[in-house]
């Protein structure tokens, strides 16, 4: 079941409405039965994976808690890292390493949707119970419901036991500013995936499906476009989601916080994928000794984590590219912080260019995200000088799609302007629902009268 379906907007009302019709002790119930009925409409296997899943960790968790014998304890945080890597290894990975093996092209198993996702967050669960950062969940509902929590289970954001769990069990209850600020979210979100990103999308598309025809101008402004397309795609999920579960009195963390706002690589990813960020950072950065073991350990942590996230988002050259070169970025960053002293320029034009130079630098980096393989993406590069003296062609391409473009700036820069909660004076409120409401309507019926809406991207990963 996606978010922009027709399923899950008859689906969403029914669940809030059962839901708050029922007493406390019953609420857990029924969000997992919904929440598992969510899942399951994609694929039953992929469901009975999740189950599995969940189940082995849940006893990891409980085998792993402080009060076991070590042994015990080592021996379960080995079998959750075996269960999570392991479904990891099977579904995302043994192609593309059995490709590399025996040198042929990668061959990929049907990747069920989500499983970078709640692999990730029941895994920092068990590491967590291990570390003695949370105590162990003795209610398998409980924890099957804080793993496949159905506005957070598909692409996020990768919640902590230490935070999640704790509201899923407290008697909740419904304000009017919960609810104002939940459906706030899910407006804006549908706004920017409907009205925004699957705008973008056939534009980037017909660059990318074809790279040994697209110009320089075209593969830089396509680029370019991806970039607010995958912002907006990723980040209308995440407000969705967050839409979702404030209607449920849960509190998700923000995913983003104005991105491409970032002055630098490093405040960039501050502020994208938020949740992603910080787990890599403690489970990965840390334990590899993170700044602590002087410089050159430092580079080579920040490149491993990097090279990882990559290969977390896909099974495919392309994303370790991708990650590698954010990896070099923070090197440099790194190094360039050191030689100057700590000290960075200061004034609005200077914060301006560092804006720009930020951006450039995302934007390049996101042609090896997109492209479909490696050899695409070396064939977009070595196209990059072609088409600037043509009179026509790409040029005029790039004019014609200029009336969507500029719009879709402009509704970017407004969506960062937006308030947390809606206007409070009515006549504000009800002009700004309507406009966004249109701007929904017209996006999804223009992907529709294109052959269907497009899935979240994230999906995929």
């Amino acid at each position: 079941m996606n978010f922009n379906t027709l399923e899950f907007l008859l689906f969403l009302p029914a669940v809030l409405a059962l839901h708050w019709a029922l007493p406390h002790r019953l609420r857990w119930a029924l969000l997992l039965a919904s929440s598992w009925l969510f899942y399951f409409w994609w694929e039953p296997m992929a469901g009975l994976l999740l189950v599995a899943v969940t189940a082995a960790t849940w006893l990891c968790g409980l085998g792993a808690a402080r009060e076991r014998p070590p042994v015990v304890r080592r021996a379960c945080l080995a079998m959750a890292l075996g269960a999570c890597l392991g479904c990891l290894g099977v579904f995302k990975y043994a192609g593309f390493f059995a490709g590399l093996i025996h040198g042929g092209p990668a061959w990929r198993l049907l990747l069920p949707v989500g499983i970078s996702f709640y692999t990730f967050q029941a895994l920092s669960y068990v590491l967590d119970v291990y570390r003695g950062r949370t105590a162990p969940e003795g209610h398998f509902g409980y924890y099957a419901l804080f793993i496949s929590f159905f506005p957070q289970l598909v692409a996020g954001p990768i919640e902590r036991s230490g935070r999640l769990l704790p509201q899923l069990r407290r008697e909740r209850t419904l304000s009017r500013e919960q609810l104002s600020a939940g459906g706030w979210l899910l407006l804006t979100g549908y706004f920017k995936k409907a009205a925004i990103a699957d705008g973008l999308a056939p534009l980037v598309d017909a660059v990318y499906a074809a790279p040994g025809q697209a110009a320089g101008p075209e593969i830089i402004a396509a680029t370019a476009l991806f970039g607010l397309q995958i912002y907006c795609d990723f980040s209308g999920y995440s407000d969705i989601a967050r839409g979702a579960a404030g209607l449920l009195g849960v509190e998700l963390m923000e995913n983003f916080q104005a991105p491409y706002a970032a002055r630098s690589i490093r405040e960039f990813w501050r502020r994208w994928h938020i949740s992603l960020t910080a787990w890599f950072t403690d489970y990965v950065y840390i334990p590899l000794g993170g700044s602590r073991r002087g410089l050159p350990r430092r580079c080579f942590n920040i490149m491993a984590v990097f090279l990882l996230s990559g290969l977390w988002h896909g099974a495919d050259w392309t994303f370790v590219a991708w990650g590698g070169i954010h990896g070099i970025y923070q090197v440099c960053g790194v190094l360039a912080a050191r030689r100057a002293g700590g000290r960075t320029p200061q004034g609005r034009g200077t914060g301006l260019l560092r804006c720009a130079a930020t951006f450039s630098l995302v934007t390049f980096a996101w042609l090896f995200f997109r492209a479909q393989s490696m050899a695409d993406a070396w064939l977009l590069l070595s196209r990059l000088g072609t088409g600037w003296g043509a009179a026509q062609g790409p040029l005029l391409s790039m004019a014609r799609q200029l009336p969507f473009v500029l719009p879709a700036l402009a509704c970017l820069h407004f969506l960062h302007r937006l308030p947390s909660r809606p206007p409070a004076p009515l006549g504000p409120r009800v002009l700004t629902v309507s406009a966004l409401l249109l701007c929904i309507a017209l996006g999804w019926w223009t992907s529709l009268s294109g052959g269907g809406g497009n899935a979240f991207i994230y999906f995929q990963f």
